[in-house]
């Protein structure tokens, strides 16, 4: 059975940063594109970073340049570095791997078929 589970998500400051963790376990985590995403109130959850198999990265147009998506296929571990954060990022995040491996890696919510439970990320101003 797939399961994800994420970690690292608080309360921080406006301009600090956070280190969010994902452990995965129950499939053969280095074959899949893994992905970061996020949900506020009353807001449709969102792709904020992925990464394929090989690990190059694809980030929203909101988060480059602060956000970093990795991933250590020995460890079945994925995680998103974030710099210098800001209120608008305020939400829940989180970790998920996509339908298929034969999909190629995209920011689509849709292409996704397994999540995480979610960690909360609250940024103040």
């Amino acid at each position: 059975q797939p399961q994800l589970t994420e970690s690292g998500g608080e309360s921080v400051q406006s301009g600090g940063s956070l280190r969010l963790s994902c452990a995965a376990s129950g499939f053969a985590f280095e074959y899949y594109c893994m992905g970061w995403f996020r949900q506020s109130p009353g807001k449709e959850r969102e792709a904020v970073a992925v990464i394929d198999d090989d690990g190059a990265p694809s980030y929203t147009e909101s988060v480059k340049a602060r956000f970093t998506i990795t991933r250590d296929n020995a460890k079945n571990a994925l995680s998103l570095q974030m710099n210098d954060l800001k209120p608008e990022d305020s939400a829940m995040y989180f970790c998920a791997r996509m339908h298929s491996t034969t999909y190629s890696c995209q920011l689509d919510v849709t292409k996704y078929g397994v999540w995480g439970q979610g960690t909360q990320v609250t940024v103040s101003s």
